[in-house]
């Protein structure tokens, strides 16, 4: 991509397999999980995303982007927090997990539509910049489609781990 760093080149690289990951994890599975190898692989994409984003710097130091990686690796602690034996919140960490996750993998589309369409095509992007109508609104589609599919997760898991009590 143009004008950017090793660092930028990197980190966008782990963001896509990060990326690819996740959605392979949700069309096979209809969820990200730490449970299977595709799961982890999207997980530790995505904490290395974050890591090496926070030194990237494109418009003159600490901004959105890095707030945006820290509240990801948040979510991320508490999704891990929920899975396996901790259940850190109890009968609702399955929940918060499954959610969690999906909202990460929102949080990756974000910069990379601003990204992607702020530098392509080279000679003339499709946006101007975060603020650009087509980037929110595009943002704001991916959003009412992470909602719509946290709450077939939902209902699917509520399903299954009722089925799974009344055996």
């Amino acid at each position: 991509m143009p004008g950017l760093s090793t660092l930028g080149v990197i980190h966008t690289a782990i963001s896509l397999v990060a990326v690819a990951a996740g959605a392979i994890s949700l069309i096979r599975a209809g969820e990200i999980s730490g449970n299977n190898s595709v799961g982890k692989t999207y997980i530790y994409m995505t904490i290395l995303t974050c890591l090496t984003g926070f030194g990237i710097f494109h418009h003159g130091g600490f901004g959105k982007p890095h707030v945006l990686g820290i509240i990801t690796l948040a979510v991320i602690f508490i999704a891990l927090a929920c899975e396996g034996k901790m259940r850190l919140f109890g009968k609702l960490s399955p929940y918060i997990a499954i959610v969690s996750y999906s909202l990460t993998f929102f949080f990756h589309l974000i910069p990379g539509i601003t990204e992607t369409t702020t530098r392509l095509p080279i000679s003339a992007p499709l946006a101007t910049g975060p603020d650009d109508p087509h980037i929110q609104m595009a943002v704001g589609i991916c959003f009412l489609l992470f909602l719509a599919g946290a709450t077939l997760q939902v209902l699917r898991l509520r399903t299954r781990l009722h089925t799974v009590l009344s055996i």
